[in-house]
């Protein structure tokens, strides 16, 4: 169950697209230099096919077919407006939403984006979703509320050094007779 926020996002292993793009732009450097593809490849710590490929991509455009395509992957569903209304009703807590508990499971906040947004999400996605603005996974302590605090204090004083005791002559003796 999802119950709190962490204080920070996690970044996750992200490719750094405006490096790679750099380290492309000076292979092109390189290249109009008259530098090898071979030693671009070992100066700028990459492959030789790499190399090749942007040897070849740089003979056809130029610098600019080295430069960043754009983002990658598929688009997300969920725009940055959609995720600030979704983390605001998820902020509200999950009673407000008309569950008869507080606690957010991912069925309940993929049914909520679904109610806000119109897109259906899989829980399992729901949890990457999540994962992006920041929050944890958090499971309630589970105790009874009947529970006597004092109660077990005395008991774990007075009682259970009188059961281990029991507990350990018991093995020594099967230890002997064994």
């Amino acid at each position: 169950m999802v119950t709190a926020r962490a204080a920070r996002p996690s970044t996750g292993n992200r490719r750094d697209f405006k490096q790679m793009e750099r380290v492309r732009l000076r292979a092109a450097r390189m290249f109009e230099q008259g530098t090898s593809q071979a030693e671009v490849a070992h100066r700028l710590g990459t492959s030789r096919q790499n190399a090749h490929r942007w040897y070849r991509r740089w003979r056809q455009g130029g610098r600019a077919a080295l430069h960043a395509a754009g983002r990658a992957g598929r688009r997300p569903k969920l725009d940055s407006r959609q995720r600030r209304r979704v983390e605001r009703a998820l902020g509200q807590g999950a009673l407000a939403h008309g569950f008869d508990s507080d606690l957010w499971t991912l069925q309940r906040v993929a049914l909520v984006i679904e109610r806000l947004t119109g897109v259906r999400h899989h829980p399992s996605h729901v949890w990457r979703i999540l994962r992006a603005m920041g929050w944890t996974l958090q499971r309630p302590q589970r105790r009874a509320s009947e529970r006597d605090e004092e109660a077990i204090a005395r008991w774990v004083k007075t009682d259970w050094p009188r059961i281990r005791q029991k507990r350990s002559a018991a093995r020594r003796l099967d230890r002997v007779l064994g």
